[in-house]
């Protein structure tokens, strides 16, 4: 079977069996893509001729290239589901990369801004033209929701539902969830819907039903949310090193902190483990000292 066959196949089977997201899917090509090149240095084009020699050989390049522990694992668990899909088909006798001992991530905390960053955040957006209307809609509804930008991306505007304030959010592999949008993010939502949208709307060649739109009417990309979240951020943080995904470490750090149960903050985040929101139980400066003064006899 030629090597785009078993790539092909494999997307298929993410696509269709496992609902995977693009996000995911792109990953996966990008790295089962990765180790094809790197079999080419091999001089070998055939999947089911690696061996365990082979994975050494590209273990060894992947940390001599300096990739980041998380990175080198994401590439051996994509490499590893693929060959155990081919295994389940047949083309395989064994998973070469099923004894692969993933590299341990370092413990990090999340990234996230003060519940006051976020209000001079949100000061900076009091624009009335349609893209500023856009941008504070963007950010307002990431925070008040904790979505991924991939899953703010994708909504459509029947996904919104002001009159009740949820919006309905496809997470990962295609799972469905309600989320509640605070007050100011639903004005931010209307002031755009009503106002903002109908005017971007007004210069597209194809309507579309894509909530945020680009300059040109049509919808606006995950990457073009991740721009326009990134610079949005940095007038305000300059001496931070922000990324759009920490709106979403802010919200659920800011829940916790302020008394939100943690399989609540799961089930808003999408979260399929609880190991997953426990990240967010880091405790912040302004809480510790907080609880300290009100539990400590003599504070």
């Amino acid at each position: 079977m030629h090597e785009q066959s078993w790539i092909n196949q494999f997307l298929t089977y993410l696509q269709l069996e496992k609902n995977s997201s693009i996000h995911t899917i792109n990953n996966y090509t990008r790295d089962i893509l990765d180790f094809k090149s790197f079999m080419k240095i091999k001089r070998s084009n055939d999947f089911a001729a690696v061996s365990t020699q082979d994975v050494r050989d590209y273990l060894t390049l992947l940390f001599e290239k300096e990739y980041a522990r998380k990175t080198v694992s994401r590439k051996i668990s994509a490499l590893r589901s693929f060959y155990m899909f081919h295994m389940r088909e047949k083309h395989v006798s064994e998973n070469v990369f099923a004894t692969v001992v993933l590299p341990k991530s370092g413990e990090r905390l999340p990234t996230f801004l003060y519940e006051e960053e976020m209000k001079e955040l949100f000061d900076s957006l009091m624009g009335h033209e349609a893209l500023d209307q856009r941008d504070r809609a963007i950010l307002e509804l990431l925070y008040a929701t904790g979505m991924r930008v991939s899953e703010c991306s994708q909504l459509s505007i029947h996904a919104i539902d002001l009159s009740i304030g949820t919006v309905l959010v496809i997470g990962k592999g295609r799972k469905e969830r309600y989320t509640p949008i605070g007050a100011f993010a639903c004005d931010a939502l209307h002031d755009y819907i009503e106002d903002g949208r109908k005017k971007l709307l007004a210069k597209a060649n194809n309507p579309t039903s894509a909530l945020f739109l680009n300059y040109r009417g049509g919808q606006l990309s995950d990457r073009s949310i991740r721009t326009i979240v990134q610079t949005r951020m940095e007038k305000v943080s300059s001496n931070k090193r922000l990324r759009p995904h920490d709106i979403r470490h802010s919200f659920a750090t800011h829940m916790l902190n302020n008394g939100a149960d943690l399989r609540v903050v799961q089930e808003l985040l999408g979260h399929e483990h609880l190991s997953t929101t426990q990240i967010y139980t880091h405790v912040t400066k302004d809480r510790l000292r907080d609880v300290y003064k009100h539990a400590h006899p003599r504070a």
